[in-house]
């Protein structure tokens, strides 16, 4: 299959899409690369309740969304995934933060895109989706796999402090703000973004119960000699 003939899909004819970006020069772009690549636009949105509405009303077979439009492309995707699980959401952003990617693949999205995309290359990408694919460039794949890594890693080797079991991660992150580094230091090293790292910081602390991480550093220390 090629990007110029994405109705080799199915029996159905031209894919139909909607494209939600709240700049419309962004949309005119999209659309002339997508209707080149024989994709039908049968609807456009410039926020996240004109994207569900635009959805409901087309049932189309692709949504594509900005992660950042007015109320939220995450959002949008999460209502999708509930209202119209048979459109298959994408995000186009130029968003490469790691929680983005996460958050938009919690919510249901099948791709996600940067906004430099080749117009050659997105309607191919969004063939793929259809075809059961995955579309996520190479350099987001990386970051995807080593966060879930890390979520594994933290369900297994539990560090038991008292009555409390802490995961091996928790432990680790723990016994590093002990030894003075900081947040930022310690995503680096572990190669996890800060906000999986105070999001272990949390889980420890309200495990412990105690008032703060000063506190959770404290009570695990005589576990990490």
């Amino acid at each position: 299959m090629t990007a110029n003939d994405p109705s080799a899909i199915g029996a159905g004819g031209s894919p139909s899409i909607v494209i939600a970006d709240d700049h419309a020069a962004i949309r005119l772009g999209v659309r002339m690369a997508l209707m080149r690549g024989g994709f039908d636009v049968v609807a456009e949105a410039a926020d996240r309740d004109g994207a569900v509405g635009a959805v409901l009303r087309e049932r189309p077979d692709v949504c594509l969304l900005d992660i950042y439009m007015p109320g939220g492309g995450v959002e949008a995707a999460t209502r999708l995934a509930e209202l119209a699980p048979a459109t298959s959401v994408v995000m186009l952003t130029v968003s490469n933060r790691t929680e983005d990617v996460l958050a938009a693949l919690r919510a249901g999205a099948l791709g996600y895109l940067p906004k430099d995309t080749s117009p050659d290359r997105l309607p191919a990408a969004l063939c793929g989706v259809l075809k059961g694919e995955a579309a996520l460039p190479r350099a987001l794949v990386g970051r995807v796999l080593q966060e879930f890594r890390d979520l594994t890693a933290t369900a297994a080797n539990p560090v038991r402090v008292g009555e409390v079991q802490l995961t091996a991660r928790e432990s680790e992150i723990l016994r590093m703000l002990r030894s003075g580094h900081s947040t930022v230091q310690i995503s680096e090293r572990l190669s996890l973004s800060p906000i999986t790292v105070r999001r272990h910081i949390s889980a420890g602390v309200a495990k412990l119960g105690v008032a703060d991480r000063e506190a959770a550093i404290q009570a695990i220390e005589p576990s990490a000699a």
